[in-house]
């Protein structure tokens, strides 16, 4: 089944140090990227090399907001005392189609709400 989904105390205790060797290695390769670019080529800009950094550090932050709220979650789940997210799809599957639907319609507007959110807090 989903076993993605499931979180456990497990989960909490337990460490992964996959996710912070690969922070890690993007902020080391941070200052050297740059430098990298512009040796490859004489003739590039200065303006160039600099694209390539800017994707790196947004996945960067990226890796940052999705792990720090990855962690949030953890925390308040357990702290809150839920049940399992696996015990969670059980009981969905087992709702009505009508319940089902309502639940989706209202996820999706949610998630459009918080996009244009989003989008007006950077505007």
């Amino acid at each position: 089944m989903m076993n993605f989904l499931k979180i456990t105390k497990d989960d909490v205790s337990g460490r992964n140090y996959t996710p912070y060797l690969l922070f890690g290695l993007l902020l080391l390769i941070w200052p050297f990227l740059q430098r990298l670019v512009i040796n490859s080529d004489a003739t590039i800009g200065f303006i160039d090399p600099n694209i390539w950094l800017l994707i790196l550090m947004s996945l960067i932050c990226f890796l940052m907001v999705t792990g720090l709220s990855w962690w949030l979650l953890q925390s308040f789940w357990m702290r809150l005392g839920l049940p399992l997210l696996s015990e969670m799809v059980l009981s969905f599957k087992k709702m009505e189609l009508w319940q089902q639907l309502g639940f989706y319609w209202a996820s999706f507007g949610l998630l459009l709400l918080a996009a244009v959110g989003v989008l007006t807090a950077i505007v």
